[in-house]
């Protein structure tokens, strides 16, 4: 049993800092920028809240953090009463927010620099996978960083890989959600071109899921899809940022991404839509209420 402290109460982070407390049994004290939801855990899960994140990292083994974005984090690690603050040696931070490869091999020298480890550690799998420890993770640093932490990241996931150095785990990120606005615009095309052609949707889906288009989108969405219910899963926005950090990455490495900057223009119109908290699938609805 370790002593480990959790940044972020998020929709993601709340349930991820409870797999930590009840599946891995660790000592875990937590931080969320709203106290009210750090009590809401603590009552839920038997573990102690801290009045900042310095507070929470003193004397941890593992810090975790779940927050926003790049500025989040840098608030949250090395801004005014930030966890690095206190990130005792020997400890490693774990982020999993999805966030810049920059930051992540920022954030890598400043733990250097304090005798401690970092990881970045970005998710996938959603709400749903959150909440039943299911996630994927793809972290950068090192091996011997990611061997002490990959026992911990396990109580909230299925897959735990370390793709390379700081920043590895964020770049593959982007991999993951480049591939998901292709196919999620895809898929939204599929459906809206079998409406208007007068086709039974539910038998086009039961037929082509079992060939080469079947994906997870298509298994778990397309009803939703065609039933115009969006107020679920992975928001607009957050996949406005996600793509926003892509399409940065692309400009520095040189990687021509047309696609994605066409869906992240139609992401707009979704937001422009009164959709910036839909699911992600809620790209048809541009299609389908043109």
């Amino acid at each position: 049993m370790s002593r480990v402290a959790w940044i972020g109460l998020g929709v993601m982070g709340y349930p991820m800092a409870g797999h930590i407390k009840s599946k891995g049994g660790h000592d875990v004290v937590v931080y969320n920028r709203t106290g009210a939801k750090a009590e809401e855990w603590a009552a839920e899960f038997g573990g102690t809240t801290a009045a900042t994140p310095a507070e929470a990292a003193d004397g941890a083994e593992f810090v975790f953090s779940c927050v926003g974005n790049d500025d989040d984090l840098r608030a949250v690690t090395i801004g005014p009463d930030g966890a690095f603050g206190t990130l005792g040696q020997g400890a490693v931070f774990v982020d999993n927010t999805t966030a810049s490869a920059d930051v992540a091999r920022e954030l890598d020298a400043a733990a250097r620099e304090k005798g401690a480890a970092f990881l970045d550690a970005p998710v996938s799998g959603g709400q749903a996978g959150a909440e039943n420890g299911v996630l994927t993770v793809m972290a950068g640093g090192e091996q011997a960083t990611f061997d002490r932490a990959a026992p911990v990241i396990a109580c909230y996931a299925r897959a735990v890989n370390l793709l390379g150095p700081a920043g590895a785990g964020q770049l593959t990120k982007m991999v993951n959600q480049i591939c998901i606005a292709g196919l999620v615009q895809g898929l939204s095309e599929g459906l809206h071109f079998a409406n208007r052609a007068g086709l039974d949707v539910a038998e086009v889906i039961a037929t082509i899921s079992k060939g080469a288009a079947q994906s997870w989108q298509m298994e778990n969405r397309w009803e939703t899809m065609i039933d115009d219910d969006f107020e679920h899963g992975f928001a607009v926005d957050w996949m406005r940022k996600d793509l926003g950090i892509c399409l940065d990455e692309a400009r520095r490495n040189g990687a021509n991404l047309p696609v994605t900057a066409l869906v992240d223009q139609f992401y707009s119109e979704v937001q422009k839509m009164g959709g910036r908290r839909w699911d992600t699938s809620s790209l048809i609805a541009r299609l389908e209420h043109d």
